[in-house]
């Protein structure tokens, strides 16, 4: 090799090593893990190719809870990411971080990025925003709750897929009749029973907007609808036309195995039943209690959404600016939607999720985007942000659990799951003064 050659090799590694260098670093925590950490990696990928100055480094930080952990704790370290998904029953916690968070509209004007709040679906937004109307976070992966069926179930017992909780309760004993193991479960059970089963009947968790209006707030959802809902929900467990199958997702297998015919949970198990289940299936709007209500409201979502982390220098701010508008851009959106079950962030997202015809060749997949969008959000229907909101959830599932074992009736642990999440209002209220 001449001396020349070696001179233009070694300069050309040098300027591939600079270029290299000089791409800034944009850290993101996340709680998604197996498939879906691999799209996450995806997305992440695929921007980093789109252009040369910034790189996202998505790292997997454990479940919701571990990771909105960590990530407190990191920023008192003062090692903390540049953004990190946190479930949305974090928003009060990461509202009182004082000085922690970068608002996330603040973060894109500040930017200069092209940023309009109309484009994104209202449902999703609301929850995240201020009562000034200042969007907190970027909307990513939200969900909502649906009644999944088993079509051929439901067929060969001879019943439609349900509208109201008597239906639900006629198909339950219909399925089992029919030799089924059980009629109906569900999952995450304090979001699909308690708060989405208020959100639907446009009744209220809380006081004070369901905490929007104030962290001085009350539970009052030891009240005689949801009362008379779960009590008639034990009474199906007598002959296992309901039955309990665990916290979170663990109840999936009984659905996707075939021991129960419909199961209540997130709309983001579109991915794993259409891999697990054997049978055809379907998704329907949640039932409507008509002793509650005569029409439903609408639907509040789950998952998570991207928090933007303050102390960080402003070029980092802009390459995280710019990953966010390619985050929400209606391609990414789409795929990820069709991907995961997730909803569509964006009204464009859900236009081209239909003219590409996804919802005419997968029916039902665009359940939830009803579901959430059925009426304008009242202050019962806009989202709960209640401090302490994990533990609450840990609480209810409790009594809950103490109902369906027969150790309680659903007034006693209602009453005590509101006194128990009353005291953890308080204790948060106080660290936040």
């Amino acid at each position: 090799m001449s001396l020349k050659t070696i001179l233009m090799t070694t300069a050309a590694l040098a300027l591939g090593a600079s270029s290299a260098y000089a791409q800034t670093e944009v850290q993101w925590w996340h709680a998604m893990g197996g498939t879906n950490g691999e799209r996450v990696d995806k997305i992440a990928a695929d921007f980093n190719a789109s252009q040369s100055e910034y790189k996202v480094v998505p790292v997997y930080k454990g479940n919701y809870t571990e990771t909105m952990t960590a990530a407190i704790a990191a920023f008192r370290a003062k090692e903390h990411p540049h953004l990190v998904q946190v479930f949305e029953v974090g928003t009060a916690t990461m509202m009182a971080a004082k000085g922690a968070i970068y608002p996330v509209e603040q973060l894109m004007n500040d930017a200069g990025e092209s940023f309009d709040k109309s484009d994104y679906l209202p449902a999703v937004i609301s929850y995240y925003q201020t009562p000034e109307g200042e969007l907190l976070s970027m909307p990513f992966n939200s969900s909502t709750p649906v009644m999944w069926y088993n079509a051929d179930a439901l067929e060969a017992a001879g019943v439609e897929p349900p509208k109201t909780w008597d239906d639900v309760e006629a198909a339950a004993k219909a399925l089992v009749d029919n030799g089924m193991a059980c009629g109906l479960s569900f999952g995450w059970q304090s979001w699909v029973m308690i708060e989405n089963f208020s959100s639907w009947h446009n009744m209220a968790v809380g006081t004070k907007e369901n905490g929007f209006a104030g962290f001085d707030t009350e539970f009052t959802f030891n009240n005689e609808a949801v009362v008379s809902r779960l009590a008639k929900i034990a009474e199906m467990g007598e002959g296992k036309e309901f039955v309990y199958g665990g916290r979170r997702g663990d109840s999936l297998p009984l659905f996707t195995n075939g021991e129960c015919g419909m199961w209540m949970n997130s709309s983001a198990y579109y991915g794993s039943i259409k891999s697990q289940a054997e049978f055809n299936f379907g998704q329907t709007m949640l039932p409507l209690d008509t002793e509650v209500a005569d029409a439903p409201q609408n639907s509040i979502i789950g998952g998570a959404t991207l928090w933007a982390l303050a102390g960080h220098e402003d070029e980092e701010y802009k390459g995280l600016a710019q990953f966010l508008t390619y985050l929400s851009s209606p391609d990414v959106q789409a795929w990820w939607h069709q991907e995961t079950g997730y909803v569509p962030i964006t009204q464009a997202a859900a236009e081209l999720s239909e003219s590409q015809g996804f919802y005419e060749e997968n029916p039902g997949t665009d359940i939830a985007i009803k579901q959430l969008s059925l009426n304008e959000p009242t202050p019962n229907s806009r989202g709960i942000r209640f401090g302490n909101m994990v533990q609450v959830r840990d609480v209810i599932n409790e009594e809950l659990e103490a109902l369906w074992a027969g150790d309680k009736t659903a007034q006693e642990a209602m009453d005590t799951a509101v006194k128990r999440g009353n005291e953890l209002l308080r204790r948060f209220e106080r660290s936040v003064k």
